[in-house]
């Protein structure tokens, strides 16, 4: 993850392995142009492929390519949607 961003803050990591199981993806092409549009591409998988983006300046925006429920459990929830869940319990606004 790149340091600075949402998803860095909630991992507490720069790197983290989750797993992948789709066949799709953004296509690199588009890469620069997402950012340029707003989105912050913040999260890469091990060969620069985008896995997480956000928009900075919305009060909780993150989408993922993986599924992080997958590895949440009550005990040990996912670290996005713990951060999403205290978002919400805050009374951030989508």
């Amino acid at each position: 993850m790149r340091p600075g961003t949402r998803a860095s803050a909630l991992y507490g990591v720069t790197e983290a392995t989750e797993d992948f199981f789709c066949n799709y993806g953004v296509n690199p092409d588009y890469h620069r142009r997402l950012e340029a549009g707003g989105l912050r591409v913040s999260g890469l998988g091990g060969a620069g492929e985008v896995r997480i983006v956000e928009l900075p300046d919305h009060p909780f925006f993150l989408a993922t390519l993986f599924l992080p429920q997958a590895r949440s459990t009550a005990a040990s929830p996912h670290p996005l949607l713990a951060g999403y869940a205290a978002a919400v319990a805050a009374g951030v606004s989508a």
